[in-house]
């Protein structure tokens, strides 16, 4: 409980600031001048220095411990934050979301390697499948109720106002974090860096895990955070507030989704069939939105709820991944994992700002373009999927 108490706050707030941008684009491009390209690359910033960062925070964790690596962390993502709601273009604002990035990394992390370190293993995904449900109450709130105090209050001053809760998680994290006992190898000895990223790449089946941790949570992360409510403004002609609206409902099923995935790990005591099963189901949800998305406001509605629910793996794909790390390289083994979750995510963000503004140049419209987008969204799930399939379930005897 003092986990969930220290650190929970803090992860809500990260669960906001990587989904936030799609419920406020219009009065962000506007007021920035910028478009989707320009776009794609704000979004895509919190998740390129969050990615970066996986790497030096696995260290951390492992030989400083989390309580002085997240609290060193979340006082450079407080900065951003507060420089992010007062930018005057958008290159102060990819800045500042990049340092909000560094701010939000270690905060997932700090908290599945205290799971790992203080639970039993059994325990692992359903406390992480537990923590993220909660935890993505963040994107509950960057949702309609963004929406609406944008509206009311203005985009700037309402990031304003999440800023300041931003300062106040990072002193309830720093104040209630406490780090465990420091881990070593066989011998004694801490592996340094280097060494340590060495043997977690030497790990086979993480390579069949690779595809399906790079594109699965991207896919979803950019569905929500960054084209939602530009598709449902732009392809079915709905205002800012009802957009919003849809985006809660993607986001309330992906609430849903990581409380079931969590249950249904926990009773059946396996990751790999969850993950196989909802990364198809999450394929074939967008090759609808392809296919049917422009025919029915309230058909894409729903197929953005199932998405949302049924991609939502990454608890007990991270739970998955678990299985394979010794105890002294947990954290950097979690965060080498996280590093692909969110460079995947990256990736993905930068990538279709650039493929909706390379597609409405020449000549689509927006029905169109974001039909051909979730096209390669499918296509990218599938593939993966048959991939993972080839992972070993379990670690080797």
């Amino acid at each position: 409980m003092t986990i969930f108490f220290a650190l929970l706050p803090a992860y809500i707030l990260s669960i906001f600031y990587r989904s936030f941008l799609s419920v406020i684009a219009g009065p962000v491009m506007a007021d920035l001048k910028i478009g989707p390209a320009e776009f794609g690359t704000l979004g895509a910033a919190w998740f390129i220095t969050f990615a970066a960062a996986q790497f030096p925070v696995g260290w951390a964790l492992d030989r400083l411990g989390p309580r002085r690596t997240v609290g060193t962390a979340m006082a450079i993502g407080t900065a951003g934050a507060f420089l992010f709601a007062t930018s005057e273009n958008a290159w102060v604002a990819v800045f500042a979301m990049g340092l909000v990035g560094i701010g939000c990394s270690p905060i997932f992390m700090s908290a599945l390697y205290l799971f790992a370190r203080t639970q039993d293993v059994a325990r692992f995904g359903v406390l992480s499948s537990v923590f993220i449900g909660l935890g993505s109450l963040g994107n509950l709130v960057g949702a309609a109720p963004l929406a609406l105090a944008a509206q009311s209050f203005g985009w700037r001053a309402t990031m304003l106002g999440f800023a300041a809760m931003f300062l106040l998680a990072t002193v309830l994290a720093a104040v209630l974090v406490r780090d465990p006992p420091v881990a070593t190898d066989a011998s004694g000895r801490q592996e340094g860096l280097l060494q340590g990223l060495k043997s977690i790449v030497s790990i086979g089946p993480l390579w069949l895990l690779a595809p399906i941790t790079l594109v699965g949570y991207a896919i979803i992360a950019t569905a929500r955070g960054l084209w939602i409510a530009p598709y449902m403004t732009q392809v079915h002609g709905l205002d800012a507030v009802m957009a919003g609206h849809a985006t809660l409902g993607m986001a309330t099923t992906m609430v849903v989704g990581a409380f079931v995935y969590g249950a249904l790990q926990k009773r059946t005591g396996r990751s790999k069939p969850l993950v196989a099963w909802g990364t198809a189901a999450t394929g074939v949800g967008f090759a609808l939105l392809a296919l049917l998305g422009e025919r029915s406001m309230p058909g894409s509605v729903l197929l953005f709820a199932i998405v949302g629910g049924t991609g939502f793996t990454y608890a007990i794909l991270m739970a998955h991944a678990r299985i394979f790390f010794p105890e002294h390289l947990v954290g950097r083994g979690m965060t080498f994992v996280n590093f692909l979750f969110i460079a995947g995510a990256a990736m993905v963000q930068f990538g279709s700002g650039w493929f909706i503004a390379m597609q409405r140049g020449t000549g689509h419209d927006a029905a169109t373009a974001f039909a051909n987008l979730h096209w390669v969204f499918a296509a990218l799930l599938l593939a993966s999927t048959a991939i993972y399939l080839l992972t070993p379930e379990r670690k080797a005897a």
